[in-house]
């Protein structure tokens, strides 16, 4: 099989930049280069370009251009949220509520805090990925002051019920916070409808620039600075203001939901295509995540007796860019903590690939994956003691 390109599936660590979110930056690097903090007119056009790409957002989740707040990325939009949360309401209670499969950006953030005295509960998930209501309601006590649950997770795809946990929270008097970073884009987001109170997200997901994050939160949800400097972003994220990125995530956000039915209708096309290719023509295989309630890009299929690593090498040396989970723990030896929450035993674990799809990619692609795939379990599995011993076992 012959390789003539690159091809990319690897998009929920990151997308690369439209043009036209490309274009409508450039201007702001050069030429409207103004300080948006300044008073003079080229910083007031970079203020006016800040507080335009504050409205596209807002709009795009359904809430008010006061409630965004710009960052550097989802990392910091999750510190921000859940670190001002805990700050400013920590003569309410310590008690934070959240589950085994967040974000390394939300995980650690919550054992920081653990240290600084708060209580973390961390729910389990059950074995397509979600949570269980129940078990939530029951983990409420009265110091709880925060719930954050991921809207969708990275590794797997699945969608948590969002809505129920809002209205939960909502009822309880808790603030509720969701890293959207793999949804934006993928799902229609209204945070009025869903009660949520925090929201993070992050441009180079979508489309947008790297380096580039937001964070909504509601209106008189107090919440703590956690960076001192200046009084940027009303007083509550210091720091020069990124006025090119902050046009490209606008930019990039609005062409999201512009185009999201048409977008998200392909991804799933692919992604069903993709899934019932692989379960129908290569074995011993599991399908990780929910079959229905996941993100329309993403698929994690484990492929037994084989080391994940060896695979996603001998898929780049035929051109193909995908993942064994999330790109900020692939420097980790150790099994995915989403997978092993999900129940998969470790040697099961270690021979998973997320393939995550996007606008740049072709039912020829897919079929290309396919193929290679195909070749390339068969070729793993043919060196592979342990499946010798099964094959031996199975005949026997």
């Amino acid at each position: 099989m012959k390789m003539d390109k690159i091809r990319y599936f690897d998009h929920a660590a990151t997308t690369a930049t439209k043009e036209e979110v490309v274009k409508e930056m450039l201007p702001y690097f050069n030429l409207n280069y103004g300080n948006a903090s300044s008073v003079y007119s080229i910083g007031r056009k970079s203020k006016k370009a800040v507080e335009e790409a504050r409205s596209k957002v807002s709009k795009a989740i359904g809430a008010q251009s006061k409630e965004i707040y710009f960052t550097s990325c989802g990392s910091e939009s999750d510190n921000l949220a859940i670190k001002g949360v805990a700050y400013a309401n920590r003569g309410k209670g310590n008690h934070i509520i959240t589950t085994k499969i967040e974000h390394p950006a939300v995980l650690n953030t919550c054992k920081t805090l653990e240290k600084q005295g708060f209580i973390v509960t961390y729910l389990n998930v059950d074995n397509e990925g979600l949570i269980n209501l129940e078990e939530l309601e029951k983990s409420i006590t009265d110091k709880t002051i925060l719930i954050t649950i991921m809207f969708a997770n990275n590794e797997i795809g699945t969608i948590q019920p969002i809505e129920e946990i809002g209205k939960i929270a909502k009822n309880h008097n808790i603030y509720f916070h969701t890293d959207a970073v793999q949804a934006i884009g993928n799902v229609k987001i209204d945070v009025q409808k869903l009660n949520i109170d925090l929201l993070s997200m992050s441009a180079h997901k979508f489309y947008g620039p790297k380096g580039m994050g937001a964070l909504y939160v509601r209106t008189a949800v107090p919440f703590d600075k956690i960076q001192d400097g200046g009084h940027q972003e009303r007083n509550k994220r210091a720091g020069t203001e990124n006025v090119a990125g902050i046009v490209g995530l606008g930019k990039a956000i609005e062409l999201a939901y512009e185009n999201f039915d048409a977008y998200n209708k392909k991804l799933t096309m692919l992604i069903d295509y993709y899934i019932s290719q692989v379960e129908e023509k290569i074995p011993y295989i599991k399908l990780n995540g929910h079959r229905t309630k996941r993100l329309p890009g993403n698929a994690n299929i484990s492929f037994k007796f084989i080391e994940g690593e060896a695979l996603l090498l001998n898929l780049d040396l035929k051109g193909i860019c995908a993942s064994s989970g999330s790109a900020c723990t692939s420097g980790s030896l150790e099994p995915s903590h989403v997978l092993v929450a999900i129940g998969l035993e470790h040697e099961i674990a270690h021979g998973s690939l997320r393939v995550t799809f996007g606008d740049d990619n072709t039912k020829q692609d897919v079929d290309y994956l396919i193929e290679t795939l195909i070749e390339v379990v068969e070729k793993l599995r043919n060196m592979s003691p342990l499946y010798e011993d099964y094959i031996k076992k199975k005949e026997g």
